[in-house]
């Protein structure tokens, strides 16, 4: 058996605290957490949050830059599972929000708590989000120029679409919605009827 590297624990204790303020933030918002509910909720001392973490935004910044990073990595893929230009975006749609649904906590606090994070962190995001959009809006180009869509505004569009598949996480209830694979098939087919091509 492999020795495991002597930083394991380090890296460990880093990723419970991770944990921990995501479920914090989602519970009580950026503002309304303190580190001590952090490093409680992780079975920590307060101390040990800055050993591993300068400030509780860089917290966020780690939250939100792995979520987004997610969601282009399940985008990505999904364009490459899919054949036409109308598959392809119905399949990105569907990612997008059976993500957004199945994480809805997780995603509330990616998507909501930008304004909390310094301008540094905001403008990393901000380029991970441009991302994201730069893939609908590349679809919504190709599916123009080769007929299967018909798109007065890209920009205004796209960014329709993705508000749709991000605002899931907002309503989302597990406990009376519909299943979150339910939801993500409905949504993606929406989106392609948007664009006036068949479903």
């Amino acid at each position: 058996m492999a020795t495991q590297p002597a930083e394991s624990g380090a890296e460990l204790t880093r990723y419970r605290l991770i944990d921990a303020a995501r479920k914090a933030f989602g519970d009580k918002g950026f503002h309304a957490t303190t580190t001590r509910d952090i490093a409680s909720a992780a079975g920590l001392s307060p101390a040990a949050v800055y050993v591993h973490h300068r400030t509780k935004e860089d917290l966020l910044y780690a939250i939100s830059r792995a979520g987004h990073e997610e969601i282009l990595a399940d985008m990505q893929a999904a364009i490459a599972g899919a054949t036409d230009t109308a598959a392809k975006l119905q399949a990105v749609v569907y990612a997008m929000v059976l993500r957004h649904t199945r994480e809805y906590a997780t995603a509330r606090v990616v998507n909501y708590e930008l304004d909390a994070l310094s301008a540094a962190h905001r403008e990393d995001i901000e380029k991970l989000r441009a991302q994201i959009q730069g893939i609908v809006r590349r679809l919504l180009r190709a599916g123009t120029a080769d007929g299967s869509f018909e798109v007065d505004d890209i920009r205004i569009t796209s960014n329709a679409i993705v508000a749709m598949a991000i605002d899931a996480a907002r309503w989302y209830r597990p406990a009376t919605d519909p299943a979150p694979e339910r939801i993500a098939g409905h949504h993606a087919r929406l989106a392609v009827r948007m664009v006036s091509a068949s479903a």
